[in-house]
């Protein structure tokens, strides 16, 4: 596992120190895109469902439609897995490439699709890139934006599946308009859209460097202190003068990888309070999410008569709403701090969210009300989960960043995202409002009980340094 020598770096805090320049917006747009693709393949999927269900070709029943949506997430548990720990070991720049190609290829197959296992494999292999793109890409992002802007930062970025999910809903619009194309053929070229935005990514990728941080952990110690000498150089040329130096250096035992006995001793030993924190926030985040979200499409068709091919109309406003909440709310998580606004986000979107399930229960709003009421539960419920993710990519060491993304991912969403979509196809295709207001409930009542656990277990990450927040295992002396 260790190389040989040792050494003194101060990569870290020459990262940190930098002020914010276009290196930084490349890092955010090239990597950040993860996000768009993600939002962009969620709606599609929610937009297209009435236009997936009636077409002649596929056949496939309202628990179809949420079963395919839970093979989405299971292909993003097991890319998450798999992809976080290659990530781990072979770096974070090989595997945002990869896993952007698996997206891509699946993603245009999906539009090829002639029968529901087709289409649930293809949906699969999709979700497998989306999952393995969340942990290269969260590692990277965190590692290379200075600490007093990670959080706004990390939430901005993880916000952005909004705007894909914006894109799709408007591209449904379109493509599902029996006026310009017949809706068999639309939805299957939707999911060109996003393959097509993947080949940019790919293109802009190219000038991302591999993590100084990780480069460092790893022994190549030349190759880290050369691009980080690179970046300053960029940096400089747009800002002038760098600010000097802050914080003494630390002294690293290179290895060559991280086993999954220490990855457990370390987030169940070391760590555990930070484990179970990270746990609570991310399934209760993905069940809300997923299970309204996969399935608000076949609320609109069966209980307000809205046609397939006006969804986007509904999603659009939700998706603005869901976008504007990290951007919005994002500083705070810096300069409040972590503990109270993710309590905050997730407590309110909780309360409301549980006030908006009876209210459709008992048959009082319009498809316009509904649809505003979601938007203004999912503004504090983007926040919240968008911290999720920064949480868990904060709480432990760099060695095994990736992996620990990874596996809270996974098992959250296979806790929270996998449940939520086929147990509310299921609800939906039942056709009574008060079992589907349980279901609401239960949601409403998973927020706050991260609410809560926030509350208790919450820690101090805003401002400070990555490796002052989780010590790099590697990391030896004081």
């Amino acid at each position: 596992m260790t190389l040989a020598a040792s050494f003194s770096t101060d990569v870290p805090n020459r990262l940190d120190r930098l002020p914010w320049s276009r290196f930084h917006w490349l890092v955010v747009i090239a990597l950040g895109v993860t996000w768009v693709l993600d939002g962009l393949e969620v709606t599609l999927v929610g937009s297209l469902a009435g236009a997936i269900k009636d077409s002649p070709r596929l056949r496939l029943t309202e628990t179809e439609v949420g079963l395919t949506a839970s093979a989405y997430l299971l292909g993003a548990v097991f890319g998450a897995l798999f992809f976080g720990w290659l990530t781990d070991r072979l770096g974070r720049k090989k595997l945002f490439t990869l896993t952007v190609l698996v997206y891509l290829v699946a993603t245009i197959a999906t539009g090829f699709s002639w029968d529901f296992w087709s289409f649930a494999v293809f949906r699969f292999f999709t979700g497998a890139g989306i999952g393995g793109e969340y942990s290269a890409v969260n590692s990277a992002i965190q590692e290379l934006i200075p600490a007093r802007r990670r959080g706004t930062t990390d939430l901005a970025v993880n916000g952005t599946f909004w705007g894909g999910a914006a894109i799709g809903a408007a591209s449904s619009l379109l493509l599902l308009d029996p006026a310009v194309i017949d809706p068999e053929l639309g939805w299957r070229l939707a999911f060109g859209v996003g393959g097509a935005l993947s080949i940019s990514v790919l293109f802009l990728r190219r000038f991302i460097p591999e993590s100084p941080r990780w480069l460092m952990t790893h022994g190549r110690r030349e190759e880290a202190e050369r691009i980080v000498g690179d970046i300053e150089a960029w940096v400089e040329r747009e800002k002038g003068p760098l600010p000097p130096v802050q914080g003494r250096p630390i002294t690293i035992d290179p290895r060559t990888h991280t086993t999954l006995g220490e990855v457990a001793v370390t987030m169940f030993r070391t760590y555990p309070r930070r484990s179970v924190l990270g746990i609570v926030l991310m399934a209760c985040q993905a069940f809300c999410y997923n299970a309204v979200f996969f399935t608000y499409a076949l609320v609109l068709t069966r209980f307000y008569g809205i046609p397939s091919a006006h969804i986007g109309w509904f999603m659009l406003p939700f998706a603005l709403g869901n976008l504007a909440g990290p951007l919005i709310l994002g500083h705070f998580f810096d300069t409040i701090g972590r503990r109270i606004m993710i309590t905050a986000t997730y407590g309110i979107a909780g309360v409301l969210m549980a006030a908006t399930g009876f209210a459709f229960a008992q048959g009082w709003l319009s498809a316009w009300e509904q649809t505003a009421a979601w938007t203004v539960i999912f503004f504090f419920a983007s926040a919240a989960a968008s911290a999720a993710y920064l949480t868990v990519g904060e709480s432990f060491p760099l060695e095994m960043r990736a992996m620990g993304i990874a596996l809270f991912y996974a098992f959250g969403t296979l806790v929270g995202g996998v449940v939520g979509p086929a147990l509310f196809g299921a609800l939906i295709e039942g056709g009574q409002r008060t079992d589907i207001m349980w279901g609401y409930l239960l949601g409403a009542a998973l927020m706050l009980v991260a609410a809560g656990t926030e509350w208790k277990l919450g820690f101090a990450a805003e401002g400070k340094s990555l490796e002052d927040v989780a010590r790099p295992l590697s990391q030896s002396g004081d």
